[in-house]
């Protein structure tokens, strides 16, 4: 085995998957622009980090199960006279998510309530923050049968690993009283330790 197929092997063996593959580009171009040892290594590692960043990116947007793709930068402010854009645009330093604050949109259906929610669910997750989207009535059914089950604490535990939680669409449906309970235990269990952003 060669030195550099010995180099790429080592580097598989650490995880450093990407590394592995692009390691024969890297020294040329580490040649070409006659890059010290250290500026080799750095690109390297650079290079690395970057890639497991966009993977668990792509692993986060999947985990989230939002129903659709929805952008901040394509909602049309032009139709809304309660938010603006300027006040979104205030939230992307996620300090709501850092104080353990929540978010709640309230309007009638079709004024981008839930637009709202899933963009800034997608700007959080860049920003490297887990989240969860839910509607309401499967956030009620999933609550009901754990409780059935003897294992509310462990759903809402596992609801909590999130940062951010997005229940969409509340008020659509009738609760029963135990499902007022439940979703009251899960409120309340994430109050002041994790963000919900609701939409009624």
């Amino acid at each position: 085995m060669g030195q550099l197929e010995q180099t790429r092997a080592r580097c598989k063996s650490l995880r450093l998957t990407w590394m592995a593959q692009q390691l024969p580009q890297l020294l040329g171009e580490a040649e070409s622009n006659d890059w010290s040892y250290l500026q080799c290594i750095d690109h390297l590692m650079g290079y690395e980090l970057k890639e497991r960043d966009q993977k668990r990116i792509q692993r986060h947007f999947k985990q989230a199960h939002f129903p659709m793709e929805k952008r901040l930068d394509d909602f049309d402010y032009r139709h809304q006279t309660t938010i603006n854009k300027r006040q979104i645009s205030a939230l992307l330093d996620f300090n709501f998510l850092d104080q353990r604050q929540n978010l709640v949109f309230i309007g009638p259906p079709g004024v981008g309530k839930t637009h709202l929610a899933i963009g800034l669910g997608y700007k959080a997750i860049e920003a490297g923050y887990k989240v969860l989207f839910k509607t309401a009535m499967t956030l009620v059914e999933e609550l009901e049968l754990a409780e059935k089950r003897g294992e509310l604490k462990k759903r809402i535990s596992l609801l909590a690993k999130n940062d951010l939680l997005i229940i969409d669409e509340l008020g659509y449906l009738p609760m029963s009283r135990q499902s007022r309970y439940n979703l009251f235990q899960l409120v309340n269990s994430l109050y002041e330790y994790r963000s919900i952003i609701l939409t009624a």
